[in-house]
């Protein structure tokens, strides 16, 4: 491999590898639906985005699988009801709780999710230059499943996700357990990602080559 090249390139995953069709609030909505609700698409976009931001990163590294999965599911639950609460939308719903495991099971699967234009042909073409691929997100473990039902899961020799890690980024502690998994230096290992700052600004600071991929 020429020298000008990374041992390993790491990549965030939403906002990077894929994104939400048209919004979260459509998303919600879609799912509301089957519950007999119709939801205010802004709204609840504004909403979610003011409780996404307050609830801090999800990093809990637990070694028991059952554990850190109801944690997961526990906190996104929190930002569920603080969002349809903030959107004056919660008592809509005859059991929010059902209606809630509905919406977190939607986001398991490919259907809320779409693949940008460009994400195929690059992995394809860093494996035809023999670079391991690795992914490194602030996500929780739905991430495999998402990654099989959008066809990326085969590309990546590994996934590191704060909730099990740990640690998220822009935490450089999460590059490095990442890096350990493919016994490589920060130098020889590249990051790309659209946050400035949880992706470009933390892979430098944790001394990968960040790389700053402006989606919007």
């Amino acid at each position: 491999m020429p020298s000008s090249f990374p041992q390993v390139i790491f990549l965030d995953a939403v906002g990077t590898l894929f994104g939400v069709q048209g919004s979260v609030g459509e998303q919600y909505a879609r799912v509301a639906h089957r519950f007999g609700v119709d939801l205010p698409i802004e709204e609840v976009d504004r909403a979610f985005i003011k409780a996404f931001k307050a609830a801090g990163v999800p990093a809990f590294g637990d070694t028991d699988p059952a554990e850190l999965q109801a944690k997961e599911y526990t906190w996104w639950l929190n930002i569920a009801v603080d969002t349809f609460k903030e959107a004056n939308t919660f008592h809509h719903f005859a059991d929010f709780g059902e209606f809630f495991a509905a919406l977190y099971d939607y986001f398991e699967t490919a259907e809320p999710w779409f693949v940008y234009a460009d994400v195929f042909p690059m992995l394809e073409r860093w494996q035809q230059l023999g670079i391991s691929l690795g992914i490194v997100s602030n996500f929780d473990s739905r991430i495999y499943a998402v990654l099989r039902s959008l066809h990326l899961k085969p590309y990546f020799s590994s996934i590191t996700i704060s909730t099990e890690a740990g640690f998220a980024k822009p935490n450089p502690h999460v590059f490095a357990i990442a890096l350990q998994k493919h016994n490589c230096s920060a130098r020889d290992a590249w990051h790309i990602g659209d946050s400035f700052d949880e992706d470009y600004q933390a892979a430098r600071t944790a001394g990968l080559r960040g790389i700053w991929l402006k989606r919007k």
